[in-house]
Formats: structure tokens, sequence, C-alpha cells
């Protein structure tokens, strides 16, 4: 082996994720818990970014975006070689901030929603299911590359209490599982119900994916969603040789 160069304190974490400023339970399957990996991650909070960001009086403000390329800059200078988060909505900084970097950055995976729309073929819809439906337009979709071209049919969370209560506003510190698993069911069923044209559902929510294996045996639907998309770049970005026989 050629020799290495040294340079950092600590090697091995390909992915960077940046965090929200929130104190939910984070279970197992969630971008934000590190057992969700088979690979080391690197996690960096984002100071004064709040859970509700995207929906708060602020909103997505270039001040918050400044403070998010900042985080994501220092991400890169710590070694990893790509970058996601732990908020979909944070597509709306895609644009700007994969600019400022030299490696992968990944923000949403609402990025994946052009690529699911051609697997499907035109005459399918693209579900999309998020934390908050309604806010889910404009530049939150243009930044991935959605617009009126790609068929979608959107849902939210809002009126599911314990989604909502926990993830968004953090009124409630605590987490039920089966009580959230059953809310994200019931917006799965109810979407698919009034556009039964949709041939694949992605959750924009880094929560979502402790809760797709139950969806989809719900819905009978392929699930793309932050998990699919993290595991999808760690694999571009360290490349394992191939051992078998023939």
């Amino acid at each position: 082996m050629n020799e290495l160069s040294g340079g950092r304190a600590f090697y091995g974490e390909a992915i960077g994720i940046l965090m929200l400023d929130m104190q939910a339970p984070l279970i197992p399957g969630n971008v934000g818990n590190a057992t969700s990996y088979g690979f080391p991650v690197r996690y960096k909070m984002l100071d004064t970014l709040p859970s509700d960001w995207w929906c708060d009086e602020e909103g997505a403000s270039e001040r918050r975006q400044d403070i998010f390329i900042k985080k994501a800059l220092e991400l890169e200078k710590e070694g990893v070689r790509a970058i996601t988060t732990g908020c979909g909505f944070f597509a709306k900084y895609q644009t700007a901030a994969s600019e400022a970097l030299s490696i992968p950055l990944f923000n949403s995976p609402l990025l994946l929603v052009p690529m699911v729309s051609r697997m499907i073929g035109p005459n399918k819809r693209v579900g999309i299911i998020s934390a908050g439906g309604s806010h889910l337009k404009g530049a939150f979709l243009e930044n991935v590359g959605i617009d009126a071209s790609t068929p979608i049919a959107v849902d939210g969370l809002e009126d599911k209490p314990e989604f909502y209560d926990v993830h968004v506003t953090q009124k409630k510190s605590t987490i039920n599982p089966q009580k959230m698993e059953q809310e994200v069911v019931e917006v799965a069923e109810r979407l698919t119900t009034k556009f039964p044209d949709i041939g694949a559902l992605v959750f924009e929510c880094s929560d979502l994916p402790p809760y797709a294996a139950a969806v989809q045996e719900a819905v009978n639907l392929p699930i793309f969603d932050f998990i699919t998309l993290i595991n999808m770049v760690y694999q571009a970005v360290v490349k394992k040789r191939f051992d078998g026989f023939m």
C-alpha cells in the first residue's frame, strides 16, 4: 500500500449529517439515530435552527441558509465524502449550498422524485408524504428538480398529533412509536385512496423511515426515503471491491 496522508484527528466517517437544534427522541430508522446505518456517520448540529424552522416566522431565510452552508463546509473540512441532513425541507438550500461545496450534497429525499417518476412512467404519480404537506411547494420543490412536468401528489402529517407534537412543535418529550406508525399509515392510505394512480411513495421527512415497512405492508408500493438515499450515496462514495468466484 502507498503511504497515506494525515492532517485530521479522526477518520472513516464518509457521510456527514446536518441536524436541527432539537431534543426529540429519535428511534432506530430515524436519520438522527446512528444505529440506522451499517457504517459510521458524523453528525453536526445547526445551531439555532429549530425543528419547525421551515414553517416558523423566519422560515427558510438567507441568514439560516448562511448558517447551513457554514456548517456544511465544516463537515467537508472534517473529512466526510458527502453530506446530507436531518430535514427534507432543506431541499430549499440544495442549489446554493451544493455550489459552495466540493463534495456531493443531498439535502432531501425529494431529490429522488424526478428519478422515481421516470421509473414508474408518465401515467403514474409519485406520492410524497411530508411533515408539512401544505408548505411543500415553490422553491422547496424547484431546487430539487421537481416542476409541473413531474406528476406528484402530496399529503402531510400536520393533522397527526403524535407526529406533530413530537417532531415539529416538540410539545411532547416522549414518543409512542406504535401510535406514530398508525398515523403515518393513515396518511399513506389517505393519499393513495385519493390518488389511486400513485406508483411509488417518497417520504420527505427524516422522521418517517422507521415506519416505511408498515406503510408498505398497508399500501403495497415501493417506498423511497432518507435511509434509501443515504445508503445509495454511501455506496457511491465508498466503493467496495467484489469478492466471489465463477
